[in-house]
């Protein structure tokens, strides 16, 4: 994408700003077995970084009532919560990446997780001065691969499709970028290494070679 042309970027928050996809994981698949039901990573990879329909899929699949839905929701957010609440660090190259880019481009994050574990992952990131806004769940109609989380995000850019890219780790939230007509930039993170991410703009190795191609 020519220089001259791109005004906004748009950023995911897991696996792209900070490691904490392991830590969801973790909350999810212990709920669950708290409930007697095992569950892999493969699972997760498959069921929340691919197709994003995550633990709706698993509640069907289970017959659970909403009410049971909202009570394991509910655990598996406390205990994500305590998690995090032992300290997240930002993804290796990210500050340096977002220090450089900083002024140049309107930058928001616009991500799936709960704006309160929103919070608890950036109390002590230092990353948030950098972003104009965050978007999170409830913040807009649809999750991911929908592409109402990015159409939002752009609307608050203020810019045209064609002067915003999407930076994502996950075949889910690409999918949701190219719904929105966004050039969607990939840095794969460690659970989505070896995906496939047809139809990105680029895929990179590291976050640091991000300023080299805008």
């Amino acid at each position: 994408m020519p220089r001259r042309t791109l005004k906004a970027i748009l950023w995911d928050n897991d696996g792209v700003l900070v490691d904490t996809e392991h830590l969801y994981f973790e909350a999810t698949r212990a709920t669950l077995e708290r409930r007697g039901f095992a569950f892999t990573m493969q699972q997760y990879q498959e069921l929340f970084l691919r197709q994003g329909i995550g633990t709706r899929y698993v509640a069907a699949r289970h017959g659970w009532s909403e009410e049971q839905f909202a009570r394991f929701r509910r655990e598996r957010g406390n205990a994500y919560s305590a998690l995090l609440q032992k300290g997240v660090r930002p993804i290796e190259g990210v500050a340096d990446v977002l220090a450089r880019l900083h002024g140049r481009y309107v930058m928001g994050i616009v991500t799936s997780s709960q704006r309160e574990h929103f919070d608890l992952i950036h109390a002590s990131t230092g990353l948030r001065q950098y972003f104009e806004f965050v978007l999170t769940a409830g913040e807009y109609p649809h999750l991911k691969p929908h592409p109402a989380p990015y159409l939002t995000g752009l609307a608050r850019t203020g810019v045209a499709p064609e002067e915003c890219m999407v930076i994502e780790d996950s075949e889910r939230g690409l999918a949701a970028a190219i719904a929105a007509d966004l050039r969607c930039v990939v840095v794969p993170s460690r659970l989505t290494a070896g995906a496939e991410f047809r139809g990105a703009y680029r895929v990179l190795r590291d976050i640091r070679e991000l300023p080299g191609i805008l």
